[in-house]
């Protein structure tokens, strides 16, 4: 049985010559060029490939050389990426965002066909200071504004979002005094959720939502359930996966696979990591504390780093809820210094970047030549997404995406 069965579209594609002539008997090249399933990996960086360091100042020619070697390696095989919006840094001071700057970040993926995500619009963590110069009303209606504007200033550019951050902990974190959770211990967890979640919506009425947290417990299951009782138009479940502590293993990520499952919503691993050296100590309990100066890769972490994410993306990849799964840190050496990446701090390429890339382009790729029939027609099954057709040198373009059973295309 084809466990990858869903992730696959069949269609009968009538292919014509240019003068409009069915392309009889003739031999036919297939090839996908991108997927419907959405590969990332966190894309901060190229806020400051393209539009330079935050104050205006520029990147030097061997930073830029690093980052473009780095990006380029890993959106050669991945589609997605998430761009930052915390509003600490976003609009560190009130009333002037960073823009311009996180624009140009995103236009450089957009030429490059990566699809975005934006992460988050309202957190507790990473929050502007100025918001606690307000009463708590006044601070929830700045937030709303904020959203507004931003999701409303990048529609057709970003259209996906990370709506609100960790609420399960929201209401009870206590490390440091902060404008959102003073404001969701007045309001409550489901006010707040709302009161967001229908500013996205009204900003972008097209744009995907999620609901993203860390908490794999049933309180995040019962904060959704709540959510979805009190009709907010959460789109897609967002579910981190740091792994510092050493992987999931494959019970647990099945598990937390069907329990998130049940909602019928769409399922997003957002923020996964793996880790290529020693393992973060058990004893921690908020993965922030664990403060190094140094946190190397090693030839063992690697492999073992290797196994785990094959294993872990097999089992989403095959899961029919799954849409994307975004690896948080492209390369080392990122939050929290961790040895989390695809790349190491050199660029150099471990052991999972090359078995994960095989994975996407052989694996998960459908790449074909045949011939079309006596009427020019050529049915084949491949992997959603879009693809070239090529005969001698004459090609076009078309996507396999399930809605369509008839496809006819012209070569040029």
């Amino acid at each position: 049985m084809d466990n990858l069965k869903h992730r696959k579209a069949s269609a009968n594609i009538r292919i014509l010559n240019k003068d409009g002539t069915p392309a009889v008997n003739k031999e036919i090249k297939v090839c996908q060029k991108s997927h419907q399933f959405l590969f990332g990996v966190g894309g901060f960086e190229a806020v400051e490939l393209a539009g330079g360091k935050q104050g205006g100042e520029k990147i030097d020619d061997a930073r830029k050389a690093f980052l473009q070697e780095k990006l380029g390696k890993l959106f050669g095989f991945n589609n997605f990426a998430t761009l930052p919006f915390y509003i600490g840094r976003y609009e560190p001071e009130e009333g002037k965002p960073d823009e311009v700057r996180v624009r140009k970040g995103a236009e450089y993926f957009r030429e490059r066909n990566i699809k975005l995500k934006g992460h988050p619009l309202c957190w507790h963590t990473v929050c502007a200071p100025w918001l606690m110069n307000y009463k708590n009303d006044e601070i929830l209606k700045k937030v709303i504004e904020r959203i507004e504007r931003d999701v409303t200033a990048f529609a057709g550019v970003i259209d996906m979002w990370d709506v609100i951050n960790e609420v399960v902990i929201m209401p009870v974190f206590d490390k440091y005094d902060n404008a959102i959770t003073r404001i969701c211990k007045e309001y409550g967890q489901t006010k707040i959720v709302k009161e967001v979640f229908e500013a996205a919506k009204r900003a972008n009425p097209n744009a995907v939502l999620l609901l993203n947290d860390f908490d794999m417990s049933n309180d995040y299951e019962i904060l959704i359930d709540k959510c979805l009782q009190a009709g907010i138009p959460i789109d897609v479940i967002g579910l981190q996966s740091h792994q510092h502590q050493g992987y999931w293993g494959a019970d647990k990520v099945h598990d937390v696979l069907a329990r998130f499952s049940r909602f019928g919503l769409p399922l997003h691993f957002t923020e996964n990591t793996l880790i290529s050296g020693d393992i973060m100590p058990p004893n921690i309990v908020d993965l922030n504390d664990w403060v190094v100066d140094d946190w190397p890769t090693n030839p063992e972490g690697e492999k073992r780093q290797e196994r785990e994410i094959i294993e872990m993306y097999d089992i989403l990849f095959a899961h029919p809820k799954v849409e994307a799964i975004t690896t948080w840190s492209g390369g080392d050496n990122a939050w929290l210094h961790a040895p989390a990446g695809f790349l190491r701090i050199d660029n150099s390429e471990k052991p999972s970047y090359k078995a994960l890339k095989s994975r996407i382009e052989n694996d998960w790729s459908t790449n074909i030549t045949a011939n079309t029939d006596s009427n020019g027609y050529l049915n084949m099954e491949g992997f959603k997404g879009g693809y070239e057709i090529s005969c001698k040198g004459e090609k076009d373009v078309f996507s396999l995406d399930g809605k369509r059973s008839e496809i006819e295309i012209r070569l040029s």
